[in-house]
C-alpha cells in the first residue's frame, strides 16, 4: 500500500535518531531526541491551497528539515511516516 498525498502535502520518512552520544554514552529510547532530519517519501501535486498558488520545492528522495513537532504521525506496513504541508519543511539538507 502507498501513500498519495494531497494539495501541499509531503510524506516523510525520518532519519534514525542517535542511540549514542559523542562520547559514547547509550540512550534509552524515551531519552532520545526526536529525529528533525527526514527524507521525502512522496510529493503532492501543489496547486492552489486556501486560495494561493502553491508550488512544490521538495521532491522525493530529499533529505529536509522540519519542526520538531510538526505534521500527523501514520503507520503503514510497520514503517512510520509523517505527513506534514510543505510549509513546515524548514530546509532542504544536501
Amino acid at each position: 500500500m502507498t501513500i498519495k498525498p494531497l494539495a501541499d502535502r509531503v510524506v516523510l520518512k525520518a532519519v534514525e535518531a542517535e542511540e549514542t552520544t559523542k562520547s559514547g554514552i547509550i540512550l534509552a529510547a524515551s531519552a532520545q531526541e526526536k529525529p528533525q532530519v527526514a527524507e521525502v517519501v512522496a510529493v503532492g501535486p501543489g496547486g492552489v491551497v486556501d486560495g494561493k498558488e502553491v508550488t512544490m520545492y521538495v521532491k522525493p528522495g530529499d533529505k529536509v528539515i522540519t519542526s520538531k513537532y510538526s505534521g500527523t504521525e501514520v503507520k503503514m506496513d510497520g514503517v512510520d511516516y509523517t505527513i506534514v504541508r510543505q510549509s513546515d519543511i524548514l530546509a532542504v539538507v544536501e
